[in-house]
């Protein structure tokens, strides 16, 4: 019979208890995004939030420090999943100009996952500010903007910073119209029109 070995079991209850503790975080940042979608961050509460993720007002307050804190990692999630969907769409041999307006097409498709326009540009800036609004982004979805706009442009004589926050602001309106019912597929066009025009 084999000896237990008491530094595996250690190393494996110390695996299942980080395991349940993000499982909890998981389920805490489900119900949370569920919540702020339907009602918005004035309107919901923590001890809501706890008890639609069936767990308890403690368990929140262990993952996060106050509802605020809870918002602001919904919505890095939120602005990651964006990121990650960006940058999955130019994973390929494309051209840099390609590769920006592929990059331009996935952040409006992107963005018309249900409650995420709402959530990244409405409830966003009203709840935690605009400056940390645009930190979150400019960590995301704004840095592969920048980055190839960088790329598609080359030597180009521009402000990249100024540039890429100017057409970010255009993207985010485009995807405020397409989330109040303008028409998706004139607006990805236009968007894409005018990416076109800036790098060819």
């Amino acid at each position: 019979m084999e000896t237990p070995n008491p530094r595996r079991s250690s190393a494996r209850a110390v695996r299942s208890n980080r395991e349940r503790s993000e499982g909890t975080r998981r389920t805490l940042l489900e119900a949370a995004r569920s919540l702020f979608v339907e009602r918005g961050y004035g309107d919901t509460s923590t001890p809501e939030v706890a008890a639609l993720a069936g767990i308890t007002r403690g368990a929140l307050y262990h993952h996060f420090t106050d509802k605020r804190d809870l918002f602001r990692q919904v919505l890095e999630a939120e602005a990651e999943a964006v990121r990650e969907d960006i940058l999955a769409s130019t994973q390929s041999d494309l051209s840099p100009q390609a590769a920006l307006i592929s990059g331009a097409q996935a952040y409006l498709r992107t963005m018309t996952m249900p409650g995420r326009t709402r959530l990244l540009l409405v409830e966003g800036p009203a709840a935690l500010g605009l400056e940390q609004s645009l930190a979150i982004d400019q960590a995301n979805a704004g840095s592969t903007l920048r980055e190839g706009l960088a790329d598609a442009l080359g030597n180009e004589n521009v402000d990249l910073d100024a540039l890429a926050r100017l057409l970010s602001s255009a993207f985010d309106r485009a995807a405020l119209e397409i989330d109040a019912g303008a028409d998706a597929v004139r607006m990805h066009h236009t968007m894409v029109w005018l990416v076109r025009k800036l790098v060819t």
